[in-house]
């Protein structure tokens, strides 16, 4: 798979705010620091596309990108992390309600990836939001992030102690690293599986169902 081209689309602080982007979306949640904006760098090959910071909870809108690959165009979401971001009570609420508005009002919404850093626990909070996207009809994935941070050995332990934590019961996690752009093709070809699920049997008919892997991110 090809990226052609990525873009910057809105930023808006609630969804009556945010344009329609007349494209399937594509949703990425998770806690503040998980990795996120890395993630949609790594996915666009973009190194600036979102922005990212070591301070949490930089991301406070919800922000719109369009990407236009070989397999079709599609929209990303970025949505505001949650749990460790320095923020008052009141607008950590703000960014719930806003997030809740989203993935159950946006019809555009196909898929929703949950990020988790593979040096931190599973948490309730995060099966709790799986349960809670299953109720909105939201299909839900788990993406675990920064494989790259952990030497060999203790990835390995990790990423099983994860898979075990987390179940079958959302589809088999996702292991990623943005850094190298592993698994990154998986992540693509998960979203078009939700975004056009019929034109992707075609394309990996075609291409004998192996798409393309995804490098790490390249300068503009």
């Amino acid at each position: 798979m090809k990226i052609l081209d990525a873009e910057l689309i809105a930023s808006a602080p609630d969804i009556g705010m945010l344009p329609a982007s007349g494209l399937p979306e594509v949703a990425f949640l998770g806690r503040s620091n998980v990795g996120k904006s890395s993630l949609l760098n790594g996915l666009t090959r973009r190194k600036k596309l979102a922005r990212t910071s070591s301070t949490p909870g930089k991301t406070r809108d919800l922000v719109l990108f369009k990407v236009r690959t070989d397999w079709g165009e599609i929209g990303l979401v970025d949505l505001p992390g949650y749990g460790w971001a320095k923020v008052s009570r009141s607008e950590r609420a703000g960014w719930q309600r806003m997030a809740e508005d989203y993935l159950a009002k946006r019809e555009a919404l196909c898929l929703a990836f949950v990020l988790q850093d593979v040096r931190r626990n599973w948490s309730e909070d995060e099966s709790l939001l799986l349960e809670w996207l299953a109720e909105q009809d939201v299909p839900g994935r788990v993406v675990i992030t920064k494989t790259d941070k952990l030497k060999l050995m203790k990835r390995t332990e990790a990423v099983k102690r994860l898979r075990k934590e987390i179940g079958d019961g959302f589809g088999k996690p996702i292991v990623t690293s943005s850094e190298k752009g592993d698994g990154l093709d998986v992540v693509w070809k998960t979203c078009f599986e939700n975004a056009y699920p019929d034109r992707l049997k075609k394309v990996s008919a075609a291409t004998a169902g192996s798409p393309e892997s995804v490098p790490a991110p390249e300068d503009d």
